[in-house]
């Protein structure tokens, strides 16, 4: 019988209540076991006899381990590939960052280094996006809420993480009622981060869309919109047929109205398919009426898998110029991160055997930047 993780907070309190144990007692065991991952339940001090039990019967202080670390060229990325107890891997990503380096309204940014986590929902991914390497997996299973956040575990032993971003391997939307158990569990004690420093990615799954404030108030919601017509959408995401875009802009809309926050739009531009200029001003006029922050990202080949190519810096910036110019809404272009070990945007698939070309981020723009500034 395969133990749960210790992290999995809704099955770690219900037997603690079936069992006279009070709950009060999960935040001192999850401090216990992130600054001991390799503890016995019997280290853990304080406990009532009853608590020993239940840990050692059903639960285990993690159940994934560190298969292999990887650091970019650059030292600002680092990729983890963890293995689950059920013998499937899944990545995630740490991004450094030093506000330090870039510049707002022409002078230097206040702070300092901090570092933003990406990690996995799922293994694999069912929606099939023809520009992303998770999504030539096909979908193999979920992650508990505890899996979820023994990421954030194995990643803290490697950087303090002060902001993480659901934009790994999986739809995050799909496996909801973990994710949302996931984000609440970083919200509390031990991790204790402000939902305002958690982003959650979706391609658009209205239903999940239309819970979400209400479930996660203060979360910032990403949409992965790549397109500004049902038609292009279809065609480089399937799943879009299922959620047509009139229906994703008017959850939107609601949840704007509900949340009173920007949306983050991320948007892949793919050479010829999405990025000429009559699509930015399409995107423009679809946008223009809501508060939202659009992210360019140049598409980061995927080998053999590669059936786009990557649009032109020109390209690049005409389509923001014409973003920022016409429609007044603010545009960032995404930096590169991790492309040489695959940890990119859109990179992200366990047993990738294609080599990566090396490349230097330079000043990265972080997206508790882009979010919150």
């Amino acid at each position: 019988m395969m133990h749960r993780s210790v992290f999995d907070a809704g099955e770690l309190t219900s037997e603690f209540e079936n069992s006279g144990v009070n709950p009060r007692f999960i935040p001192l065991i999850w401090r216990h076991v992130i600054q001991n991952p390799n503890c016995e339940w019997t280290d853990i001090p304080s406990l009532p006899s009853a608590a020993y039990t239940v840990l050692r019967t059903k639960f285990k202080p993690l159940t994934s381990s560190v298969h292999s670390v990887i650091d970019s060229t650059d030292d600002v990325t680092t990729k983890l590939l963890i293995k689950l107890q059920n013998g499937a891997f899944v990545e995630a990503v740490i991004m450094r960052y030093d506000t330090r380096l870039g510049k707002y309204a022409g002078k230097p940014r206040p702070g300092g280094p901090r570092s933003t986590l990406c990690i996995s929902s799922q293994v694999g991914c069912k929606m099939g996006c023809k520009f992303c390497a998770t999504g030539s997996m096909g979908f193999k299973s979920n992650l508990s809420s505890g899996e979820i956040v023994e990421q954030l575990v194995h990643a803290s032993r490697i950087s303090l993480i002060r902001n993480v971003v659901f934009m790994g391997m999986g739809e995050p939307l799909n496996n909801y009622t973990a994710l949302v158990e996931a984000v609440r569990i970083m919200s509390r004690s031990p991790f204790q981060l402000s939902l305002k420093r958690i982003t959650v990615s979706t391609v658009g799954i209205v239903h999940a869309i239309n819970k979400l404030h209400n479930d996660l108030p203060g979360l910032n919601l990403a949409v992965s919109l790549h397109a500004p017509v049902q038609e292009i959408r279809c065609q480089i995401m399937p799943a879009a047929r299922a959620f047509p875009l009139e229906k994703l802009m008017s959850a939107l809309r609601v949840y704007q109205s509900s949340s009173k926050q920007r949306i983050f739009i991320e948007y892949i531009m793919l050479d010829g398919v999405n990025d000429e200029d009559q699509h930015a001003h399409q995107l423009g006029k679809l946008l223009e009426t809501y508060e939202v922050v659009v992210n360019l990202i140049p598409f980061n080949p995927i080998g053999s898998l590669s059936k786009f190519r990557t649009s032109g810096d020109e390209k690049v910036l005409t389509f923001q110029k014409i973003l920022r110019g016409i429609y007044n809404i603010r545009t960032t272009v995404r930096k590169q991160m991790g492309q040489d070990i695959s940890g990119a945007c859109g990179q992200l698939v366990v047993d990738a055997s294609d080599k990566r070309s090396t490349v230097s981020a330079g000043v990265l723009t972080d997206i508790e930047d882009i979010i919150h500034r």
